[in-house]
């Protein structure tokens, strides 16, 4: 991978092990030559990730719509930063620009961000790598709902195994690096790959 998409909080949270290892991804990721593409903040999780892959030199490619443009306090020191008009828009360049997605700690945003990647790699829409980074086990509640999902016949077994999880920044990258994509969905039409 050359380039992945991170969703996280633009809060930092409660939990400083959470602070520390978004600020070790980026510098894994700096440290390795794969550019951030995130959502163009110098607070919170987000800025942390920014902050590891700028002390390493790296490449960090922010996109934000322009509604929180100002609320969201864009990084300065970006390689390049994309303003959008919304959204939608915002998440459709992220895939865009990206040859994985990477999920740590967050709220709502990070969720509807990672349910969507998720959801269109189901449908078959892409073939990309998805991965949780299970920082003291932020995600286990999250993870747990997903095998009631399957247990009660709202998701499949393989669609839940196509994302990736680990607790540690080099266990994950190493799963990405090795994912094997699911075949499309016999149902959809193949020209929408």
């Amino acid at each position: 991978m050359k380039s992945i998409a991170v969703f996280c909080g633009s809060s930092t949270g409660t939990d400083s092990k959470i602070k520390s290892e978004a600020y070790q991804l980026g510098k894994t990721l700096g440290e390795q030559h794969i550019t951030l593409v995130y959502g163009a903040a110098k607070i919170g999780i987000m800025g942390e990730v920014a902050r590891g892959v700028i002390d390493q030199e790296g490449d960090v490619l922010g996109i934000i719509p322009g509604f929180l443009e100002t609320k969201e306090i864009v990084h300065p020191k970006l390689s390049e930063l994309i303003v959008t008009d919304n959204m939608h828009e915002r998440k459709v360049i992220m895939y865009e620009k990206s040859d994985g997605f990477m999920v740590l700690p967050g709220g709502f945003g990070t969720m509807d961000e990672f349910f969507e990647i998720t959801t269109w790699g189901q449908l078959g829409l892409h073939i990309k790598p998805i991965g949780i980074l299970n920082i003291n086990g932020f995600f286990d509640n999250l993870l747990a709902q997903c095998k009631t999902m399957v247990e009660r016949g709202f998701l499949k077994q393989e669609n839940l195994e196509a994302v990736v999880v680990d607790d540690t920044i080099d266990g994950l990258l190493e799963q990405m690096n090795n994912y094997k994509p699911l075949p499309a969905p016999k149902w959809l039409n193949k020209d929408r790959l």
